[in-house]
């Protein structure tokens, strides 16, 4: 087993990891490195890794360090330690709202929760080979909107999740009472561990396999389109939030969209603006990574 490792500057550290993200969507290994440095590694057999050329061209002298090194046969178990319970916490709902769960994401290794209470929803997701375990900003940040969202008191509608990869916010969208629930993602192995951790977690979700760039959406405008106010996620990063915005036939009522970084934010939000005349009703932050909830004006 090989194990490729990229080492950046802490301050140039989450625009690597975007970069990396996109070539490797199930997830990387952070480790830090003395004070200034991080290390992010993937590993997999010779030949399957990926190429980096391009990373270095797009972050310029961000990248310190490529290396690649053998690594002994427990990786996969090594790999666990990387993936710990997340809690997403809902806002305490105003008067006349609805009242939600919080949310606690963890891997099938780890234990429930020792203290279960009725506001709490437990979600199992084996990463796999997709991403989106709950532990990245950006998930977390969109499930922290999606929570809002439900917390506005109206009746769930349906729900498409574009570029579901592990299946996670679409699960959890189905906890919190939206239907139907769709995942759309063009890696074949996203479908399936979507698929797989939905039958898990005992949600009634369905998954396809999409191409954003060549294939129209369903539901939206189609004779298939399910009744109620529909509601769109995409943590997807930027180039593909910007074809969304261009290729998206009508508005949604609700659109929430991850995977940005900070600064990427009023590009992505003014797309949809002007194709869409869609308008923010919420940001959120962590580090350098947003997302942000936009509405039909």
């Amino acid at each position: 087993m090989i194990r490729l490792a990229v080492r950046v500057r802490r301050e140039q550290a989450e625009l690597v990891l975007a970069e990396l993200l996109e070539l490797v969507p199930a997830g990387v290994e952070e480790v830090q490195v003395g004070e200034g440095t991080i290390e992010y590694a993937v590993y997999g057999a010779p030949g399957e890794l990926p190429s980096l050329p391009d990373l270095n061209v797009a972050v310029g002298d961000a990248l310190v360090e490529v290396s690649t090194s053998e690594t002994s046969d427990d990786w996969q178990e090594r790999w666990k330690r990387f993936h710990h319970p997340v809690l997403i916490t809902a806002s305490r709902t105003p008067e006349g709202g609805e009242q939600v769960p919080d949310l606690r994401v963890r891997p099938p290794w780890e234990a429930a929760s020792e203290q279960p209470h009725a506001r709490l929803e437990e979600i199992v997701i084996d990463p796999g080979q997709a991403f989106g375990t709950g532990g990245h900003a950006s998930t977390r940040l969109c499930l922290e909107l999606m929570l809002g969202l439900a917390g506005l008191g109206r009746p769930a509608g349906p729900l498409l999740d574009i570029g579901t990869g592990s299946g996670v916010l679409a699960i959890a969208a189905s906890r919190l009472g939206f239907a139907p629930v769709l995942g759309l993602d063009h890696e074949r192995e996203s479908v399936d561990a979507a698929r797989e951790n939905a039958a898990v977690n005992g949600v009634d979700i369905k998954v396809s396999r999409f191409d954003l760039r060549a294939e129209p959406l369903p539901w939206m405008g189609a004779e298939d389109e399910p009744s109620g106010e529909l509601v769109v996620v995409a943590n997807l990063l930027r180039p593909l939030l910007l074809e969304l915005a261009q290729t998206m036939p009508s508005a949604p009522a609700h659109l929430l969209a991850g995977g940005l970084l900070s600064e990427e934010v009023d590009e992505v939000a003014c797309a949809f603006a002007e194709r869409l005349q869609m308008s923010v009703r919420e940001e959120r932050h962590s580090g350098e990574w947003a997302a942000v909830w936009l509405t039909r004006s």
